[in-house]
């Protein structure tokens, strides 16, 4: 044992490599996908080997026989062509075989989830067309010769087989190891990267990745787990998650390094798939990271247009700083010295966490001068945030004639480009 939870294997012998494999595929905590480039090279040798045979035509339709190997392990898995899919199956009264089987196959990049036949002491596993397009390219292969077999013989319809092949063939552009992410615009227009199965063991897998990434769940993403049944569990990747997985890409440990580009470089392969405007926000999300921290307050000048009006904001000076409000709520106050229009003010905006999605939300309050209202205040405050982070705030008229300014996340993520504010905001969202 070394520090924490590191440790070293030493194995000698003719069979040393698949012995090494052996223990790292069968970790309870990376199950082998997270290895370095040296011990992979060393183990090349007796990673996943597929193939098939046996190629039939059943009374059920065309069946062919699948054989996945991996270290001296070796399984036939029963392949079927489907009415309206393609399907992959294995099962047997020994539970531990098919648990064995589902951990074989998920080092081919599928996540099959073991099952037990009901009224029956028969455990099996399934894995239909789309989560075998989300294999490993040896399998993907493998499935396409047999579609292909299987049309050559005139035992499948040409334009069937030729939907299947696309699906497999796209599969390629998904990087190998990873899950077939959902990378989209919402309703609302906001930029949502989820993973969903209906297999806790999959989940956990993906939860796990991001912790060995560095990552932190509650802040980067969260998890919520399968309720038993078809109901699915997902694994969301919140903004701050994919921004700081593009930091970490840059300035982590090597390992982070190398994990967290690999995710950053398959989200946007899934982004230019769902179209440019899924992958300028993806590509947007990613460089605003990289920016943090690269720009500072003091001397910033800008115009900026409110409501058809323009302003001229110079910044004096500002900084950040979280403490603790009634009921030991952590706060989070951003103070800004500026002028707009050539009226100065101190101004602060106040963020915390509300509601029951822990949502992040930051208010200003626009007060009256000698020479003005509350309301060319709060338009001088609304040009100043928008200068700064590029997005317009909200203004509130309250019922007591108070006049409240409210920033969002995307607002605290343009502060968060400058500075004097970076590492307090970075403080506090991990502390929320």
């Amino acid at each position: 044992m070394k520090e924490g939870r590191y440790y070293n294997i030493t194995a000698s012998g003719e069979n040393a490599a698949r012995f090494m494999r052996l223990l790292a595929v069968t970790a309870p905590s990376a199950g082998g996908e997270y290895l370095s480039e040296k011990f992979n090279e060393f183990v090349k040798a007796s990673k996943v080997e597929v193939r098939f045979d046996n190629i039939r035509l059943t009374k059920s339709g065309v069946a062919a026989d699948l054989t996945i190997s991996e270290a001296n392990i070796t399984i036939k898995y029963n392949v079927y062509l489907r009415d309206k899919a393609i399907e992959l199956e294995f099962q047997s009264t020994d539970r531990s075989r098919v648990e064995h089987a589902a951990r074989l196959l998920r080092h081919a990049g599928i996540g099959a989830e073991v099952k037990k036949r009901e009224g029956r002491d028969v455990w099996y596993i399934k894995a239909a067309t789309d989560m075998l397009a989300a294999g490993h390219e040896k399998l993907r292969k493998a499935l396409a010769e047999i579609v292909r077999r299987a049309v050559e013989n005139g035992w499948i319809d040409a334009g069937k087989a030729e939907g299947w092949l696309e699906k497999l063939e796209e599969g390629r552009i998904l990087k190998e190891g990873w899950p077939k992410y959902l990378v989209r615009l919402s309703s609302s227009g906001a930029f949502e990267v989820k993973y969903q199965s209906t297999n806790p063991n999959n989940i956990q897998r993906e939860a796990q990745r991001f912790r060995e990434m560095g990552l932190e769940e509650g802040v980067h993403f969260s998890v919520k787990m399968p309720e038993g049944g078809n109901k699915a569990g997902y694994v969301y990747i919140r903004r701050e998650g994919l921004a700081h997985a593009a930091w970490l890409s840059v300035h982590g440990s090597e390992e982070q390094r190398k994990l967290a580009a690999e995710f950053v470089n398959y989200i946007l392969q899934r982004a230019e798939k769902a179209g440019k405007e899924v992958y300028d926000r993806a590509r947007e999300v990613i460089d605003e990271r990289e920016l943090r921290g690269t720009l500072t307050l003091k001397g910033f000048e800008k115009e900026v247009e409110v409501d058809g009006r323009k302003h001229k904001v110079k910044v004096i000076d500002g900084g950040a700083e979280f403490d603790e409000g009634r009921g030991g709520k952590k706060l989070l106050r951003i103070k800004i010295t500026a002028e707009v229009d050539g009226v100065r003010r101190n101004y602060m905006i106040t963020y915390g966490r509300y509601g029951a999605d822990n949502a992040t939300r930051g208010f200003a309050v626009a007060r009256a001068g000698a020479s003005d209202d509350g309301e060319a205040d709060a338009e001088r405050l609304s040009a100043l945030v928008e200068a700064l982070t590029g997005v317009k705030p909200r203004i509130y008229h309250m019922k007591n004639g108070a006049i409240i300014i409210v920033c969002s996340r995307e607002h605290l993520e343009g502060f968060a480009r400058y500075a004097e504010l970076a590492d307090a905001i970075k403080k506090w969202l991990l502390n929320t």
